[in-house]
């Protein structure tokens, strides 16, 4: 992706007309500038005091250390047609994330974000969530493409896909290994053209695909997308009172037309794992917890290095998600 100038800017391709072929040349698309913010105020009004007269499309990240367990907010990048904002979470601090909440977790606005479940924590309940990544999933399903397990499409496998995007986002590559190298690299200050540029691009075109996407996803897999995105948002965060006081899951329409049977009701299931049970759980090389997935059309989703340990995560229709956790309790207990 091409570099940045002085002051800081790029490119953010404008929402295509419907039946578009998606043709990506940077320098056709106008540039908007690169705001770092770490004050309320430099946020639109409109996204500050959301309302259904004026709704919002934006896309959405963050990035941090440990994001999802006891780790450091640093950065949340907002992107907007005319411009992306950079919100400084360590120089704005706990005021700056606090203007922002009303925002994430209103209806009006919709947050478009490529894999939301380590982004729902800092007291904020993210809402009207569209995961880009679960939308590439029900468009393959709907084309005939079954996934396997834990075969998601990366950030930088949907940038290349022609049929949304069509970008090279080799600088990805470069950073993860920054991160690899140094965990605490968003916490340095001031932010260099490199964190910049590698921020904006991980929101920049995420409105443009899904302005693609919704015209591919039919009326069944549009319910899905919403109620997964919800349930994605709550994956990794830990409660004590069953997410009662999360915003209602979306509930299927009645007039919902469908190709076959009806969709099934889908929840997210949290299993504590007692302690030194993970392995059994997992099984050597994986096999164990492999095999359950296979068995079950639900996600299950381990807590690992940056998620709650000793937790595993179940989401899916109801009848699927109490096999796996059946299996998964059955795993526990055997000795071997």
């Amino acid at each position: 992706m091409a570099s940045l100038p002085s002051p800081n800017q790029t490119h953010v391709p404008l929402s295509p007309d419907p039946g578009e072929i998606p043709v990506i040349h940077e320098t056709q698309f106008p540039w908007v500038p690169v705001q770092i913010v770490t004050h309320a105020s430099q946020l639109p009004a409109e996204f500050l005091e959301p309302c259904a007269e004026r709704p919002l499309v934006i896309g959405f990240d963050c990035e941090g250390v440990d994001l999802c367990r006891n780790g450091t907010l640093c950065i949340m990048q907002l992107a907007f047609p005319e411009a992306i904002y950079l919100v400084d979470a360590i120089q704005g601090g706990e005021m700056l994330i606090q203007a922002c909440k009303p925002a994430l977790e209103s209806s009006h606005v919709t947050k478009v974000i490529h894999d939301c479940k380590r982004d729902s924590e800092f007291g904020i309940k993210l809402n009207n969530v569209v995961d880009t990544q679960i939308a590439y999933s029900l468009i393959e399903e709907q084309e005939g493409r079954k996934r396997l397990p834990d075969d998601y499409i990366s950030f930088v496998g949907l940038l290349a896909d022609p049929r949304y995007c069509g970008v090279s986002y080799l600088e990805k590559e470069e950073v993860r290994f920054l991160l690899r190298q140094d965990p605490n690299f968003w916490t340095y200050r001031p932010l260099s053209e490199q964190m910049v540029r590698a921020a904006a691009d991980d929101v920049r075109f995420l409105p443009y695909i899904y302005c693609r996407m919704m015209g591919k996803l039919n009326q069944q897999s549009l319910w899905y997308l919403a109620v997964r995105g919800a349930l994605y948002c709550r994956c990794f965060c830990i409660t004590n009172n069953d997410f009662s006081d999360w915003p209602p899951l979306p509930t299927i329409p009645d007039n919902l037309l469908v190709e076959g049977s009806a969709p099934e009701e889908e929840i997210l299931s949290v299993l504590d794992v007692p302690p030194g049970k993970m392995g059994r759980v997992i099984g050597k090389r994986g096999t164990s917890i492999l095999s359950i997935k296979e068995s079950c059309n639900a996600e299950i989703l381990m807590g690992g290095d940056k998620g709650p340990p000793d937790k595993v995560f179940i989401i899916g229709p109801v009848k699927q998600v109490r096999k796996a956790e059946a299996m998964l309790r059955g795993r526990m207990l055997d000795m071997y």
